[in-house]
């Protein structure tokens, strides 16, 4: 079902009113989406990594060049996830730096095809170093995904994005978008996550994310903040961050739907396993 901007947005802040935090729900297959309907979603996000990783690869893979993002989404959305979601708002995770893609046109196939928002996604926010810089002076960086999600607002999606540091939000924020997602990383956990070792540590996650929030509230005090990744990969993770700062609710990918099966097959399994059968 296509949901407008406001439609979302209302949805969203009865939520709030009724006292519940917002959840977010990347989803890589359509048993992925139906189930976090089912558990109460209130937004299911489609990005390309959600494909890679439910076929057993890290999140990462989703920004490198191994297949066309926008297309894999579309596709995504069209057989796999929007015939089996029945009331949630799904969101398209658009790539905003592809240079071989009219954007405005590729908004409009989103929006027939019934997605209600977008996201930022590929981002380059994951990259940094000198590949970011190189990346930033040949026309595609992060600004393009800005103007992408200007775009989506003013065509009257709800935008929820994806930034890495106040900068961004703020930038985000300018832009018109609805929802800022203040990103952690790479998720901790399971068999293709990042090490705890490597991550952020989990203590100082609330002033990350509440710093993210207030650059954006500076331009729009409405904007709704939530959080993602690192080191906030479980629900306990997710209830001390936002003890700890204005954040209202989580986002989380491979915390829905990696996590959880990596853990169930495997437990399954060895319970089949373990099951005798009767000798003659």
């Amino acid at each position: 079902m296509r949901y407008t901007r406001e439609q979302v947005l209302g949805r969203l802040r009865a939520t709030l009113a009724q006292g519940k935090s917002i959840v977010g729900a990347g989803a890589g297959t359509g048993i992925s989406a139906k189930f976090a309907e089912a558990g109460g979603a209130d937004l299911i996000i489609i990005y390309n990594s959600g494909r890679y990783r439910m076929a057993g690869h890290g999140s990462l893979a989703g920004v490198l060049a191994f297949g066309d993002a926008n297309q894999i989404v579309k596709d995504m959305g069209e057989r796999e996830v929007l015939p089996v979601v029945r009331d949630v708002p799904v969101l398209a995770g658009v790539m905003g730096t592809d240079p071989l893609r009219q954007m405005e046109y590729l908004l409009r196939e989103i929006d027939a095809l019934g997605f209600s928002g977008i996201n930022n996604f590929p981002t380059v926010g994951l990259i940094d170093g000198r590949f970011r810089m190189e990346l930033e002076r040949t026309n595609m960086g992060f600004d393009r995904e800005v103007e992408m999600i200007r775009l989506a607002s003013r065509m009257g999606f709800f935008t929820c994005v994806y930034v890495f540091n106040p900068a961004e939000s703020e930038a985000m924020a300018r832009a018109g978008a609805d929802s800022i997602i203040a990103h952690m990383g790479l998720t901790v956990g399971g068999s293709i996550g990042l090490e705890k070792g490597d991550a952020m540590r989990l203590e100082d996650a609330p002033a990350a994310v509440q710093a993210i929030g207030e650059a954006a509230w500076r331009i729009n005090r409405e904007a709704i903040l939530l959080c993602h990744g690192g080191p906030i990969a479980e629900p306990d993770d997710a209830a001390y961050v936002l003890a700890r700062c204005d954040a209202v609710g989580f986002v989380g990918a491979s915390s829905m739907e990696r996590l959880p099966v990596e853990g169930a097959i495997r437990d399954t399994m060895k319970r089949f396993k373990a099951v005798p059968f009767r000798k003659r």
